[in-house]
């Protein structure tokens, strides 16, 4: 008899189990579609653009009297180079006739990253005007503030550009240009706080600084307080806030951009920064570059260039005895801040009636504002999403090979295989992910830089590699050591010689068996792929949670880093679901497709 076969329906839990996957992604994506096609919210504002003249302000009225002419000028250079003078061909470019730049893209309206993904903000705007009047061209590479003046100091980048204030010990480091603007700390504290000067800070006050800038300095020495540390400004804002700090001390261009109407924020006091102004680092070998850069300063004050950026970007006034360039430069001639910035607060007098937000409304405001989430959307997949995806295929692939050559030689019978497999994993897994980031970056950068160009983007990929595959290696390792040694055996015994048994037969078993492992460390790797920003990125260049935090910088918001995090689930939560199958399908084998009385039918048709 003839016997039709009906196809089986899919097993329930495996049908649940892509429905909840299905049901993810069309959540994420329904929600991208409907922040699309919705009503459009008002669009938020842009940190990342010039305030003008209507965020003028005059001298702080609580600007404390004792830091006031605290440090002398004493590297200010009497007078500058004719530009007609300078041979751009001796100024010690890593490529001839451009500039390259390490900045920050987190601090407007010094430096950032605009909604266009272009590096912007005064400072950098200042020194694209300095390039042009010396015939350079000018590339801006985004890189973390913790790493910026050792990148310098390394060759990575000509110059930073990170309103860096010029302190003695960082001019051990690196040599500056002449300054082109000043910087006042902020004390931020809650509305209702009894902290109202610098003073009132105690052992037991929580005060929040980025790490590695000024301030942390100025906490951590002249105040002698343990600050808490935050790796960027909007991050230690939004503690604030949120209440898990008690201050924040934070230049005041930062401090007066982060504090929104409603907020229940507001500076206490302001200080003088110590020891110096804000400036360009270039290395300390390169004295032609500080002596051209110091010289195009001076000509785009002599021009009007500067006054125009700075009253567009960060209009305030002057300090009494300070001046940007030599000190031979003309003072700029600036609009009258303080009585612009009466004006505008007689214009602008009811917004100290607003009332103070809820603390579930800032929390939806800071974490769940909609337009924000389809602001990021578009970036995050066309910018964040390739190359997060780039970076870990690269480092997965040349990880999975590494580790594979590591668990082979980690049980081998040689010792001189076993020992160095077991110090390299040692060492891998035991210094942390940065710090490997940065060696490779920062240490072989610059040996192959004629091969990479000086761009570390797949110097990244490669460290993310060594250090997933000492990783990987102990995962491989431990599914070949649990193959029963039977099989080995057996493959022996019908003939195979041991790397023949080991190739066809064990090492086979074994990665079966570690399949779920190595999905999770892939899965690391698509997050770990984040730690490249410390080696700076272009704006091209940057993955999801750099786009997010760019975004955020821009806005002031954590939502764009909500909407990144959602990007992650989008990769990861399918990935961790398709090896699960895998793994199942693996162990159990193809299901029978058929049911009791489907099989009654075809062994009574097998005449049984």
């Amino acid at each position: 008899m003839v016997c039709l076969r009906t196809p089986a329906p899919p097993h329930p839990r495996r049908r649940h189990r892509f429905l909840s996957v299905a049901g993810v992604l069309l959540v994420t994506l329904m929600g991208t579609v409907a922040l699309g096609a919705g009503p459009s919210a008002a669009a938020p504002d842009d940190l990342c653009s010039p305030p003008g003249l209507s965020a003028a302000t005059a001298l702080p009225p609580n600007l404390t009297s004792a830091q006031q002419g605290a440090a002398s000028d004493k590297y200010t250079t009497p007078n500058t180079e004719p530009l007609s003078t300078i041979d751009i061909g001796r100024l010690g470019l890593l490529t001839p006739g451009k500039l390259s730049v390490g900045t920050l893209s987190d601090a407007p309206p010094s430096i950032c990253v605009n909604s266009e993904g272009r590096f912007t903000g005064f400072d950098n705007e200042l020194l694209k005007a300095v390039a042009a009047k010396l015939g350079l061209q000018i590339e801006f590479t985004g890189t973390e503030f913790a790493g910026l003046l050792a990148q310098v100091a390394n060759n990575r980048f000509d110059v930073g550009s990170s309103n860096i204030t010029t302190t003695d010990a960082r001019r051990q480091l690196v040599d500056f240009t002449n300054g082109y603007d000043f910087g006042y700390f902020s004390l931020v504290v809650p509305t209702n706080s009894a902290i109202e000067a610098f003073g009132d800070l105690s052992g037991g006050s929580r005060v929040g600084v980025v790490q590695g800038t000024v301030q942390d300095e100025y906490v951590t020495n002249e105040l002698h307080l343990d600050p808490v540390k935050f790796p960027d400004y909007n991050t230690a804002y939004a503690n604030l806030k949120s209440g898990q700090i008690d201050a924040w001390v934070a230049p005041s261009a930062q401090a007066v951009g982060a504090i929104k109407s409603g907020d229940a924020t507001h500076i206490a006091q302001n200080t003088f920064s110590l020891n110096n102004f804000a400036a360009w680092a270039v290395r300390k070998d390169n004295q032609p570059l500080a002596d051209a850069l110091n010289a195009g300063l001076d000509a785009v004050i002599a021009d009007g260039t500067y006054a125009a950026l700075y009253q567009d970007w960060v209009p305030r006034e002057l300090p009494p005895g300070w001046k940007p360039g030599s000190k031979a430069a003309p003072l700029p001639q600036l609009p009258d801040f303080a009585t612009i910035a009466a004006e505008n607060t007689a214009n602008n007098g009811d917004r100290a009636a607003v009332q103070p937000k809820s603390t579930l409304q800032q929390l939806k405001d800071t974490f769940f504002d909609w337009s924000l989430y389809q602001k990021a959307f578009p970036d995050l997949i066309k910018t964040g999403l390739p190359n997060t995806l780039i970076l870990a295929l690269v480092s997965g692939v040349i990880g999975t090979v590494i580790g594979m050559l590591l668990a082979v030689a980690g049980i081998s019978r040689t010792r001189w295989l076993r020992w160095p497999a077991r110090v390299y994993t040692d060492i891998f897994r035991g210094l942390p992910a940065v710090v490997i980031i940065l060696l490779i970056g920062l240490g072989v950068g610059p040996v192959v830089k004629g091969i990479t160009g000086n761009n570390p983007y797949w110097l990244g990929a490669v460290a993310l590699a060594l250090l997933a595959s000492a990783y990987i290696g102990e995962i491989f390792r431990s599914g070949i050591q649990s193959v029963e040694p039977g099989q080995l055996e057996a493959a022996r015994a019908i003939g195979f010689g041991y790397h023949q048994a080991m190739t066809l037969v064990v090492i086979p078993q074994g990665v079966r068996r570690v399949l779920p492992a190595l999905m999770n460390q892939f899965i690391a790797l698509i997050k770990d792929s984040s730690l490249i920003y410390f080696l700076g990125l272009l704006a091209s260049q940057r993955e999801l949670f750099a786009v997010g935090r760019d975004l955020n910088a821009q806005t002031g918001n954590l939502s764009p880093l909500v909407a990144a995090g959602l990007m992650y689930l989008v990769l990861t939560v399918p990935l961790t679901h398709l090896v699960n199958y895998i793994d199942k399908r693996l162990r159990t084998g193809r299901p029978d497709p058929t049911d009791p009385i489907e099989q009654a039918v075809i062994t009574e048709g097998r005449g049984a």
